[in-house]
């Protein structure tokens, strides 16, 4: 099991900037404004010859009981449990506050050992503040800046002492073992406050990222490992997406983009929508996001069990989807209450199927005949009197299924002619729901004789 290290510390002292730099790369939202983290999310992390796990949390501050700031604590403690090793943060600049020496009292009683850690230690003015965290009595402060990677090799030490040995040499597993183990990349989107956490608690089975009647909660694309079934499935909660002109702030435009990221990286995206309202026009612009990023798309209609008329609204939602997403035909929809539970297993099943549809190959000697017999049934134009020859087809790639047709002169096929060859595949070849790309090259048959 991998060493897990905890991220711990009042608002503001750079926690967020030393997992991105511990992680490798920008995963955790950071801004000048304090209270940015609300989710602890953990990535893989290495620190010269160090590999480990490392958590970030929210901020530690005192708040009133059944906050949001409240419940954000109360994820930190969660982190702080389940970890090996507590980096506590604090910044050297501002010197210690009442927060730092309070929450220094609280992580001496605990059990986990603690490394102080005084960031943003790359000037002068940061000496009187790293000298007075004596006073906390958690040992020496390991003086870093997170934003200059100054330090590291210090911190790397002080790591290393509570580590241990390192592992014994394991034999890694081929490319063929490693394919097998890779997860399912599973991204839950959606507009603000529509259940997409209650969702991802609900499907793990505990309370693992922040919920509550406050639209916005979530703001980093919070990536959680989970096995359902057996199956290995990377599980991905998102910020809610509002349309481009509402989203003003600049704290909202990089949690809009994380969930972007987010679609762009998954396999398989469920789309929250509310009974009620059914599919609106901000939850069809996601949706073609979706579909254009190459993504497979399922539809859950949330909060089924609170819905007066479920005939009419599931009716609405695969009516709107027929007028405003055609090219997608056969797109999943499943009912489900991610508050009561139920319907999830009906919902993995779905994400299960497509991704199977998303990674699906035909053969090219059943392509070329459904060729032949599809441009016969319905030849295609014939611009300027020149009847255009489709000579020869083959799957390029899988997720999503991509296809290249040869034919003799590309430009000139009009794209409804192409719309109807890829509806044609999708339900010749039971391709349900999932993006086909159609290429058009120039080029002879290879298996024409040679003249």
């Amino acid at each position: 099991m991998s060493f897990k290290i905890a991220i711990v510390g009042r608002p503001n002292v750079g926690k967020s900037t030393l997992f991105n730099r511990l992680s490798g790369r920008r995963q955790a939202l950071v801004d000048e404004q304090p209270g940015v983290t609300r989710d602890r999310r953990s990535a893989a992390a290495h620190l010269l010859d160090l590999s480990f796990t490392v958590i970030d949390t929210a901020g530690l501050e005192d708040a009133p009981t059944a906050s949001l700031e409240a419940r954000m604590v109360e994820q930190t403690e969660k982190a702080v449990a389940e970890a090996d090793l507590i980096l506590f943060v604090i910044d050297a600049r501002a010197g210690l506050l009442a927060l730092d020496r309070h929450f220094a009292n609280v992580l001496r009683r605990s059990r986990t050992p603690v490394v102080l850690v005084a960031n943003k230690c790359e000037g002068a003015a940061a000496e009187a503040g790293r000298h007075e965290a004596f006073a906390l009595g958690l040992g020496e402060a390991v003086p870093v800046s997170a934003e200059h990677a100054l330090g590291l090799s210090d911190l790397r030490d002080a790591i290393a002492e509570h580590m241990g040995p390192p592992d014994g040499g394991e034999a890694e597993p081929d490319e063929d073992e490693a394919a097998a183990d890779q997860p399912l990349r599973l991204a839950i989107v959606g507009r603000p406050n529509v259940g997409k956490s209650t969702l991802v608690n609900r499907l793990l089975g505990e309370e693992r990222v922040l919920t509550g009647p406050e639209a916005g909660i979530t703001r980093d694309a919070i990536e959680i490992d989970w096995t359902y079934k057996g199956r290995p499935i990377r599980l991905i909660d998102t910020a809610g997406l509002r349309r481009r002109a509402r989203t003003t702030a600049k704290l909202e435009k990089l949690s809009a983009a994380e969930t972007r990221r987010a679609i762009d990286f998954a396999e398989v995206v469920v789309l929250v929508i509310e009974a009620e309202t059914g599919l609106e026009k901000q939850d069809l612009t996601i949706a073609r996001q979706v579909v254009e990023e190459g993504r497979a798309l399922i539809i859950a209609i949330n909060k089924w069990d609170a819905c007066p008329d479920r005939a009419a609204a599931q009716a609405a939602v695969r009516d709107r989807l027929m007028r405003s997403l055609s090219q997608t035909e056969g797109i999943l929809v499943v009912p489900i209450s991610a508050l009561r539970g139920q319907h999830l297993d009906r919902l993995m099943a779905a994400v299960f199927a497509v991704r199977e549809v998303w990674e699906r190959r035909i053969p090219t000697g059943a392509l070329n005949r459904w060729l032949a017999a599809t441009t016969e049934a319905h030849p295609p134009p014939a611009p300027s009197g020149r009847r255009l020859k489709l000579r020869y087809m083959t799957q390029a790639k899988s997720r999503p299924p991509t296809f290249v047709i040869f034919c003799s002169r590309p430009q000139a096929l009009p794209a409804s002619y192409v719309r109807y060859l890829e509806n044609a595949l999708r339900a010749d070849f039971d391709l349900p729901g999932t993006p086909i790309r159609i290429h058009l090259r120039k080029g002879e048959n290879p298996y024409a004789p040679e003249k």
